[in-house]
């Protein structure tokens, strides 16, 4: 829905709301035009059922807002004596059309100043549960989001089984766009199963403010811009038209920003013809084929002093290929009596599997390639179409055609079209191991969700559940994922906080007991 049209379905609910409501806000004691003027109107029904002014703030937020109308409508009925079980399950599931037979057909009297406290213990949790519900999806859509690390194309960096904080605020929460699914999950329910969300009515792409823009060396977590899976990691071939903040999570570096000029000579990424400084912390992986002198190559010094977790593969008697070796780990291995030779895999043959499909080019081996940015005027022929292709139709909403070997965009032939938003290019640490921007190309600036901030807690996924007390990496737990060094955790100190706190709260409970006897 365009923002017109949200515009307009804005004024219908409005009539919608007066003509359900009119009467009752007059007796309450105001006046009918009062549940007529938008937002003003649900200023005053807070006064009216007896809530505070704020709440009309959440009536906004898309997602929050699905919780807040049932509760709204719920409060409305009980406002003017309408409390039993029946007139709470008739709200609810006439959407707040119930309102209307208590409008016009019911004599009912405005409570004033009725008490707002539960009168069960059900009541009770069920009001605590709805707080820590609205509380939980604003923190989560807007501020920070729980993120796990699935695969191992980050591996040494972040690793399979590390629980992240996810920060929005960085680079600018999204507005959520698919404005009815269920909180706090992404595209599927969680058990059942089941799709999380309606794709109708769908709000139009709108960002707050960051405090600042992806940079090199940024990990990032964005939306999937190609993500047509019917689940994550469902690769049966269901295929799924997915709303773009509904597509797959992905985690990826951030070596391509705007206007950038990459290319990648054997393996290594170059930004404007110089070579792109990855800094301490980001630890490269690449394919490596080993050769020993007759001796078994040893497996546990890799799994134990290299920390080789990715797979080791045997061609013959002497001959490896480790999937994945720091640059730091192949030079150690070279010093080991046993091996003979250790050559870094360089794929020098065209796949065609890599972006934009139509170049003789390989994962280690591509461009020169320029990152679109805002406002770059592109030329358009059958050439360079495949680059831009998937910009023009599906990240900026255009009708692509080719006719006769003219493009047209939008009915009209194009010779050039002029980028509408930013783009990044995002590759995996373990280079040989990721899908990333060399297969699907580039991340438009709005699947952008944010950035890891913290490590909170590091599961190996190797070590049984038996072994609970090994199978969590505690050098990990409150871990930064960004900046220069080793990383340091900061359990330690949150454990200490932790203690302090709890010893706070008993001697404040014991004070407490003491004074009421």
């Amino acid at each position: 829905m365009t923002f017109t049209q949200w515009f307009i379905f804005f004024l219908v609910i409005q009539v919608i709301h007066f003509l359900g409501t009119w009467k009752l806000y007059i007796k309450a004691g105001k006046k009918a035009w009062e549940a007529a003027i938008p937002v003003y109107n649900a200023i005053v029904l807070m006064q009216i059922i007896n809530r505070p002014k704020w709440w009309v703030i959440l009536l906004f937020i898309p997602i929050v807002n699905l919780i807040m109308f049932p509760v709204v409508w719920v409060e409305t009925l009980r406002s003017f004596g309408k409390n039993s079980t029946t007139d709470t399950i008739l709200g609810v599931v006439t959407l707040g059309f119930y309102t209307y037979y208590i409008n016009y057909f019911v004599d009912v009297k405005y409570v004033e100043n009725r008490s707002l406290k539960p009168k069960t213990e059900a009541g009770e949790t069920v009001s605590s549960i709805l707080f820590a519900v609205v509380v939980a999806t604003i923190i989560h859509t807007y501020f920070i989001q729980p993120f796990t690390i699935p695969t191992s194309s980050l591996e040494k960096t972040l690793l399979v089984g590390d629980f992240l904080f996810v920060s929005k605020v960085n680079y600018g929460p999204r507005v959520p766009q698919t404005a009815v699914a269920f909180p706090m999950v992404h595209d599927t329910i969680p058990l059942a199963h089941v799709k999380s969300y309606s794709k109708f009515p769908q709000i139009p792409y709108m960002r707050i403010p960051g405090f600042t823009k992806p940079k090199h060396n940024d990990i990032m977590v964005f939306n999937w811009p190609v993500d047509t899976v019917y689940q994550f990691f469902d690769r049966s071939g269901r295929r799924a038209d997915k709303p773009l903040d509904k597509k797959s999570n992905y985690v990826k570096r951030t070596v391509g920003t705007p206007g950038d000029n990459l290319q990648i000579k054997d393996g290594i990424v170059y930004i404007n013809d110089k070579i792109l400084d990855l800094g301490d912390r980001a630890k490269i992986q690449y394919a490596y084929r080993i050769t020993t002198n007759g001796a078994p190559l040893d497996i546990n010094f890799l799994i134990k002093d290299l920390h080789v977790t990715d797979g080791v593969q045997q061609i013959s008697s002497d001959s490896y290929v480790i999937h994945a070796l720091t640059l730091d780990g192949a030079e150690r291995l070279k010093q080991l009596s046993s091996i003979k030779d250790v050559t870094r895999i360089n794929d020098q043959s065209s796949d065609s599997r890599i972006f934009p499909h139509n170049k003789p080019w390989s994962g280690d081996n591509l461009g020169p390639i320029h990152i679109p940015s805002k406002g770059d005027v592109v030329a358009l022929n059958t050439e360079t179409l495949p680059m831009y292709k998937a910009i023009i139709k599906d990240y900026e909403h255009n009708k692509l055609e080719v006719k006769g070997g003219i493009i047209y965009i939008n009915d009209k032939p194009s010779t050039s079209y002029t980028i509408q938003q930013d783009y990044y290019y995002m590759m995996g640490d373990n280079r040989h191991n990721s899908e990333d921007s060399r297969y699907w190309g580039f991340v438009p600036a709005d699947h952008i969700v944010g950035t890891p901030v913290f490590i909170w807690m590091s599961l190996d996924p190797n070590v049984p559940w038996g072994k609970a007390f090994d199978k969590i990496r505690w050098d990990r737990m409150f871990t930064t994922v960004h900046g220069t060094g080793k990383p340091h955790s900061f359990f330690i100190y949150f454990a200490i906080a932790l203690a302090g706190w709890g010893v706070y709260s008993f001697v404040k409970k014991r004070k407490s007991k003491k004074y009421n006897y």
